[in-house]
């Protein structure tokens, strides 16, 4: 591993680990005061009771930042997330991918990473903060007449769209499954149009299949990805675990998501 990218991950292992033991000085004053400060936030009833059976999109509006850990196949990724900015870095052995409020850059040894970093910047952020990502403004809620029915269990259904202007990619649709017995949520449909910027109606299946209690949230343990047939869920292809997983009412610093000498920022 080069200098550069050795004092970029040993930055960011000792500005998450510092989570903890900052969470541990904070009182819960400060946490009720934080929450005060918050507008009313007004859901349908459908997204309503899946929030608060995730922990109450309270208990979230108070924290300020995520991190995680993924393995894959080519190493463990290390991801760190502002919650209220949503400016984010994560960190790979051969590269580190950030983005700072306004710019996606990477930094890499020559050309380890191979994909879309600006793609891939927020994407497990975004898979991993459901439900309560789809209580941000300028979301659009559907309850479906029908339920995804898989093993002999229907689970009710509810259409997110967004208005236009909202992210890299508006014409991105999900659709929320709830566990009617739990009230958690179960399965996630989604279309991908970043590429494009077309609408899409071949929905990709991810079954929300093991929670953890972090901070008073629920939160994903195991991700598993389906194979699609006929627009439905068929039998698992592959999975995702969470680990070292840390949300906190802690503020990363802001020089970690900025862009460091030598990376190059990812155009649109």
């Amino acid at each position: 591993m080069k200098p550069l990218l050795l004092g970029l991950v040993a930055f960011t292992l000792l500005a998450c680990n510092q989570n903890q033991s900052q969470k541990e000085q904070q009182t819960p004053q400060q946490s009720e005061d934080v929450a005060s400060t918050a507008p009313p936030r007004v859901f349908p009833k459908s997204i309503g009771s899946l929030l608060e059976a995730h922990g109450g999109i309270a208990q979230w509006d108070r924290m300020n930042n995520l991190c995680f850990e993924i393995d894959k196949a080519s190493g463990s990724e290390k991801h760190s997330t502002d919650l209220k900015s949503r400016r984010a870095r994560i960190e790979h052995k051969d590269w580190v991918i950030g983005f700072d409020g306004t710019d996606v850059w990477l930094a890499q040894d020559t050309a380890a990473y191979k994909g879309n970093a600006r793609f891939y910047h927020n994407l497990y952020f975004y898979f991993y903060a459901m439900p309560f990502i789809v209580a941000d403004p300028g979301v659009n809620y559907q309850q479906l007449a029908e339920p995804l029915e898989f093993d002999g269990k229907k689970y009710p259904g509810t259409l997110i769209s967004y208005n236009d202007g909202v992210g890299d990619s508006p014409k991105d649709e999900y659709i929320i499954y709830r566990d009617p017995d739990t009230g958690q949520m179960a399965w996630l449909a989604y279309t991908v149009t970043y590429r494009d910027n077309e609408k899409k109606d071949n929905f990709s299946f991810i079954n929300y299949s093991e929670w953890q209690e972090v901070n008073g949230l629920v939160l994903p343990k195991t991700l598993t990805w389906y194979t699609v047939e006929d627009g439905k869920p068929t039998k698992p292809r592959n999975e995702v675990n969470f680990e070292k997983v840390n949300i906190t009412e802690t503020h990363l610093d802001d020089s970690l998501f900025a862009k460091p000498e030598g990376a190059e920022v990812v155009p649109r």
